[in-house]
């Protein structure tokens, strides 16, 4: 039987050296791969997800509730005359003259702080908007826009900026700008038998969804109720937002607005399907912001609230 040749023993401490050295390579693999894949899970989360919220945070403090009728669309707080109560509108403010002649819905309402009261209007048909007016005196008066080219029909909010000369409104749907205007029975440039043009625009740096009212609570700040029913853009529904401009709007360029959602708004009621979110209020006097929410179905009638936040 032929010989079998011998082995060649391995040097034990060699052996051990080689082996230590193949666990370490092997680890230093998996290590490489584990940070690769939260590299670029960290990357895709981060560009997919919506921005920081801001550092204020609004607590609820209470809520009223909001008349179906006459308190469903908006709200304001005036401050000239002094000591006058809060205005709302809803279909049931719509005087017959108005209403008779196709201005069928009124959006969100705002005040200058020389008390100049405004309330935006739409109709069904036709290009125009209107903004009603009402100065500190009583007096009212009308001032139409004509549409400009690729602008939408909805007249949903305004919001007369701090130095009263100027103010924004908004249209529905998804939208990546707000609109500037001169204010009506403020700005000397304005007249009711003249059209009221669009002065210049807010562009947005993120898209923002059916925006129902805004009002702002400083010079280059607006606060804004969305009635977003998808929550894709902010993950969230019905989220208030904040939207911080480049500049005050001054009507000869346009500005920049840096949107963030900061908290969703309230959705409770003894109903359960679809709730609308609607105007909004700053009232800089007391530091509270009001934001009407319309219940579903029949609660519209019963539990539909005024809602009240203070800032943290």
């Amino acid at each position: 039987m032929p010989l079998r040749p011998a082995r060649r023993r391995r040097h034990p401490a060699r052996a051990a050296r080689a082996a230590r050295a193949a666990r370490a390579a092997r680890a230093a693999r998996v290590a490489r791969a584990a940070f690769v894949a939260l590299a670029t899970a960290t990357v895709t989360a981060l560009s997919a997800a919506p921005p920081a919220a801001a550092a204020d945070t609004w607590t609820e403090v209470g809520s009223d509730r909001a008349d179906p009728l006459t308190e469903s669309q908006g709200l304001t707080s005036v401050e000239v005359p002094a000591n006058s109560a809060n205005r709302y509108t809803g279909i049931g403010t719509i005087p017959i003259g108005v209403s008779t002649r196709g201005w069928n819905h009124v959006g969100d309402p705002d005040a200058s702080y020389d008390g100049h009261y405004i309330e935006p209007y739409q109709r069904d048909s036709g290009g125009a908007k209107m903004f009603r007016v009402q100065a500190p005196g009583g007096a009212w008066s009308e001032y139409v826009h004509t549409l400009s080219s690729g602008e939408a029909m909805n007249n949903s909010w305004v919001a007369v900026a701090p130095g009263g000369q100027w103010m924004l409104a908004g249209e529905w749907g998804t939208m990546t700008r707000l609109l500037v205007f001169p204010t009506p029975g403020v700005n000397p440039s304005t007249s009711p038998s003249a059209n009221l043009p669009q002065a210049a625009t807010v562009r947005l740096d993120r898209a923002v969804r059916d925006v129902q009212g805004c009002d702002f609570s400083g010079p280059t700040t607006l606060l804004c109720s969305s009635d977003d029913p998808a929550g894709t853009l902010f993950g969230m529904t019905k989220p208030l937002l904040q939207i911080d401009l480049s500049a005050a709007p001054n009507g000869t360029s346009d500005v920049t607005g840096r949107v963030t959602a900061l908290r969703r708004l309230p959705l409770r009621s003894g109903c359960s399907g679809s709730f609308e979110t609607e105007g909004v209020d700053w009232d800089r006097r007391t530091g509270t912001l009001r934001v009407i929410v319309l219940s579903p179905g029949f609660c519209v009638l019963t539990d539909s609230k005024t809602y009240r936040f203070t800032r943290g």
